[in-house]
C-alpha cells in the first residue's frame, strides 16, 4: 500500500457517462459552495436525521449556493426507520415544495440516511440527481459509494431498491470526530472486509493499525478510508448491478442480513452483524477446506481488536438462519449463494456448500 495523508483526495467511480467524484478529506464541509458542482437545478432539498442535524445541517446549508431554492427535512435516526414510511415523507416533502425533475437531494447522514435519499431519488419523477455526504465510518466507506439504494421489509433487508447512482460523494473526515465508539467499529467491519476480499497486504496494515483508527488518529483513517473507497470504487466500475464480482462485497452479509432481521433492524449495527457475519463465513470456508485454523483465529483477532462481537445471538437458531438466508438477493433459482474465503484476501461465491456442513456450521457458531 503507499503511504496517504489526512489531506484532500478525490478518486472516480468510472461509470461512462454516469461517473462521478469522491472527494475524501477534513473540513470539506466548511467550504463556501462546496456541493455547487453537482446540482442538476436551483432546487435543493437535504435530508438528514434528528442526530445528524444539530451537529452539521449548518456546515451543509453553506456548502451550497446563496441561491439556491433550498429545503430542508429532518427524519427520526435508526435503523428501524430504513422503510417505505419514511421514503414517503421525502416524496411528499418534496411535492408539497412543488419540486421538478432539476431537483437535487443532498443526503446528510449515515447509511440509512443515504439508502433512503437514493431509492427516493431514484424514484421521484423517475430519477432525479442527488449527493451522497456521508457523516459515518460505515457509509463513507460503503454504503455512500456505488448507488445501491433500498429500505428494509420486515422479512429481508434491502429487499425493496433500485441501483442509482449519486453525482458526487462528498466525505468530510471531520464528522467522524462525534461518532459514537460502537458505530465507529461498525464501520471498521466494513473497512476490514475490503481487506478480506481482495487486498491482503490492506488487512495486514490494519491489522496493525487498528489502535490508531479506534483512536481517529487521521491519517490512519485516512488510508482506511481512501483504500477502502478504492476497492470498491474499482469493483463496482466492473460490476455496477452486481452480475459477477459485485457479490464479493457481500461478504458476511448473508449471515448478517440474517441477524438483523431476526433481532429486529437496530438492535444490532449493521456492521456489527457483517463482522459477526465474516467471522462465521472465515469458519465455513475452513470446514471446506479453504482456510486454515490459523486463518480463522486471525480474523477473530482483528474482529476483537476493532471492538465487534464474535458470538451470534444467543435466540437464533438453525431454521432462524436458514428461513432468512433462503431470502438473499443473492441466490438464483432457490441455490443459496454465500461469499466465503479461498484465503485472506480472495474471496469467491460458492453456491455449492453442502447443506450438512452449513447446518453443522450454524449449529456449532458460538451463541452469546
Amino acid at each position: 500500500m503507499t503511504q496517504t495523508s489526512a489531506g484532500p483526495h478525490t478518486l472516480e467511480v468510472a461509470l461512462g457517462d454516469r461517473s462521478y467524484p469522491i472527494h475524501i478529506g477534513p473540513g470539506l464541509l466548511r467550504e463556501p459552495g462546496a456541493l455547487s458542482p453537482w446540482l442538476a437545478g436551483r432546487q435543493v432539498m437535504i435530508v438528514t436525521n434528528e442526530t445528524v442535524a444539530p451537529l452539521y445541517l449548518e456546515r451543509c446549508r453553506k456548502a451550497l449556493p446563496d441561491d439556491v431554492e433550498l429545503r430542508e427535512l429532518v427524519l427520526p435516526d435508526g435503523e428501524a426507520t430504513k422503510n417505505l414510511e419514511h421514503v414517503s415523507r421525502i416524496w411528499d416533502a418534496l411535492l408539497e415544495a412543488g419540486f421538478n425533475r432539476r431537483c437535487t437531494l443532498v443526503a446528510l447522514g449515515g447509511g440509512v440516511i443515504g439508502d433512503m435519499v437514493g431509492f427516493a431519488a431514484a424514484c421521484y419523477q423517475r430519477g432525479v440527481a442527488f449527493i451522497q455526504v456521508p457523516t459515518t465510518l460505515l457509509a463513507q466507506v460503503d454504503s455512500s459509494v456505488g448507488g445501491k439504494t433500498g429500505v428494509n421489509h420486515p422479512l429481508g433487508k434491502n429487499m425493496i431498491g433500485a441501483f442509482w447512482q449519486p453525482r458526487a460523494v462528498l466525505i468530510d473526515t471531520d464528522t467522524l470526530a462525534t461518532l459514537p465508539p460502537r458505530e465507529l467499529s461498525a464501520g471498521l467491519a466494513e473497512v476490514i472486509k475490503y481487506g478480506l476480499i481482495r487486498d491482503a497486504d490492506f488487512l495486514a496494515w490494519l491489522e496493525r493499525s487498528l489502535p490508531a483508527l479506534r483512536d481517529l488518529e487521521p491519517d490512519a483513517l485516512a488510508r482506511a478510508i481512501q483504500r477502502s473507497c478504492a476497492l470498491k470504487a474499482e469493483i463496482v466500475a466492473e460490476d455496477e448491478t452486481e452480475q459477477g464480482v459485485r457479490a464479493l462485497l457481500n461478504l458476511g452479509h448473508t449471515f448478517g442480513h440474517a441477524i438483523e432481521a431476526h433481532q429486529g433492524y437496530g438492535n444490532w449495527l449493521h456492521g456489527e452483524a457483517v463482522g459477526t457475519g465474516m467471522l462465521m463465513a472465515a469458519e465455513l470456508s475452513s470446514r471446506l477446506g479453504w482456510l486454515s485454523t490459523d486463518d480463522v483465529e486471525r480474523l477473530r483477532a482483528i474482529l476483537r481488536a476493532a471492538g465487534l462481537p464474535l458470538e451470534a445471538p444467543a435466540e437464533m437458531g438453525v431454521d432462524d438462519f436458514l428461513s432468512r438466508m433462503r431470502l438473499d438477493k443473492k441466490n438464483v433459482d432457490s441455490r443459496l449463494r454465500l461469499v466465503l474465503l479461498r484465503a485472506l484476501g480472495d474471496a469467491c461465491v460458492d453456491d455449492a456448500t453442502p447443506e450438512e456442513t452449513l447446518q453443522t456450521l450454524l449449529e456449532q457458531f458460538p451463541r452469546g
